[in-house]
């Protein structure tokens, strides 16, 4: 079977009656569902599935030559993956009995009406849709190698988690279903999007959108366009991002902050991949794939009832959570040195040379702000460089002013090995207070004096005393 040239697999209908076979070809297509391809000679039905595959058939149980129920054990032996539908004008629970034994995915009675038949369709693609990412996902996660490497090279890092990550993002990037980017602030969700497009090997472009506080006039109007005379001032047409992404990605940045009136018309849109531009009656089809990106919780918005739950399950069909800086320590000196030397080369000046302690301060750091952060500390440090080795004051200048801004409960995960003790009872004396706080800022800085003296914002000299006075008492 043929399916690698053929992305998205038609749904074929089997039937003799040609009428049939063109009034449910046209009603399909009106729902979006589509490619589709009609079958009027059941024997054909093998060959055509031996070289283009089916997203699912469609099978008429009582026709010339092959019957339906001769073809369908025949389908389920030979391509068990396709969802097969069985309808006929038979309306006997015995025959649907043995169809659904053999495999059949439901059975529709003549004449069908349009909502069960369209519904029926679209749940068997969903799960045929389903089956195949499933297994292009073990392919993927087994495999030690990217299929679409190149996409993921902007993307600096050595670091396991996001390896892993973009294994999982390389499995679902040619997918039709919505994805998730959930991550802090600052740690690159727009550069993953970017990587999935890119992968995704879509012919059309990345369209983006930052949807937080457009009203919802204002979201349909961007999104889907408009009429010329749909409102006042609207003088000429204009075409929504949406039809700007035909083929490509439109990505939603901040989905988390989308007004509630919008998400109804988003979740209308996902569901029926047909949109109305302003002032229009006309309905136009999209094949533009859905990405969003929040750095909300996007849990506690629906427990707090400012996000719809069932527009979230539609958008995380695919979910990709990108780690804090925190939780990827031994990417900081290969981000750092190409902050330093991609900044040098803007300020068309050498590399400076940073000290091996500086590696050391800034692995101790929790970098609230994560990727973005750094570079802007990097670039801090730069404009206040003359010559020589890059100054260490400037990083822990801005350690010891962000020292207490740690993640908050909302978005910080729970495995996070930061976040410093609580006290239980009874409470700790002063003194065991702070030989307490010493044992962290020393944990947090592998033990260097120096860092850790910074982050306690004491001299070292003055650490150095305290810990000669411990090891004394000890």
């Amino acid at each position: 079977m043929n399916t690698s040239a053929n992305k998205n697999p038609p749904v074929v209908l089997v039937d003799d009656e040609e009428e049939l076979l063109f009034t449910s070809s046209v009603l399909l297509r009106n729902h979006g569902i589509g490619p589709v391809t009609s079958i009027q000679d059941s024997r054909k039905l093998v060959g055509y599935l031996e070289e283009n595959g089916a997203s699912l058939v469609l099978l008429d149980l009582i026709m010339p030559n092959l019957t339906g129920l001769e073809l369908l054990p025949e389908i389920q032996r030979r391509f068990p993956g396709i969802p097969v539908v069985i309808m006929t004008a038979v309306h006997e629970l015995d025959t649907a009995v043995t169809c659904m034994k053999q495999g059949a995915f439901d059975y529709l009675v003549k004449p069908v009406e349009e909502n069960r038949f369209i519904s029926c369709i679209q749940r068997g693609m969903e799960r045929q849709g389903m089956q195949r990412e499933i297994q292009k996902l073990k392919h993927h996660l087994l495999s030690d190698q990217l299929e679409h490497g190149d996409a993921f090279s902007r993307i600096i890092t050595h670091n396991g988690k996001m390896k892993a990550l973009f294994k999982y993002m390389d499995a679902v990037a040619d997918s039709e279903e919505p994805v998730l980017v959930m991550g802090e602030t600052g740690v690159g969700k727009e550069l993953l999007v970017e990587a999935i497009h890119t992968a995704s090997g879509r012919t059309g472009q990345l369209v983006a959108v930052n949807v937080a506080g457009i009203d919802d006039s204002m979201f349909a109007d961007t999104l889907f366009g408009h009429q010329k005379g749909a409102y006042s001032g609207a003088d000429s047409p204009r075409e929504g991002m949406i039809a700007q992404a035909a083929g490509g990605t439109l990505f939603l940045d901040e989905i988390g902050d989308l007004d509630k009136r919008s998400q109804v018309k988003l979740l209308r849109l996902l569901q029926e991949r047909r949109y109305y531009p302003l002032g229009s009656d006309i309905h136009k089809k999209t094949d533009a794939r859905i990405v969003c990106a929040t750095h909300r919780n996007l849990h506690q918005a629906m427990r707090d009832e400012s996000f719809r739950s069932d527009l979230y399950y539609r958008l995380s069909a695919h979910q990709v959570s990108a780690p804090p800086l925190r939780e990827r320590k031994d990417d900081i000196p290969l981000l750092f040195n190409h902050f330093l030397a991609e900044g040098a080369e803007t300020r068309g000046c050498s590399v400076p040379t940073p000290s091996s302690e500086l590696y050391n301060l800034l692995q101790s750091y929790h970098f609230p702000g994560n990727i973005r952060e750094l570079k802007a500390m990097v670039t801090d440090a730069l404009a206040q460089h003359s010559s020589g080795m890059l100054s260490n004051e400037v990083f822990k200048a801005h350690i010891l002013r962000h020292s207490s801004d740690y993640p908050t409960e909302a978005n910080r995960n729970d495995g996070d090995t930061n976040s410093f003790r609580e006290f239980g009872d009874p409470l700790p004396t002063i003194q065991n207070a702070t030989e307490m706080l010493i044992d962290e800022a020393m944990r947090r800085a592998n033990n260097n004096q120096g860092i850790a003296a910074a982050l306690l914002g004491i001299t070292r000299q003055t650490l150095n005393r305290r810990l000669q006075s411990k090891k004394r008492l000890v």
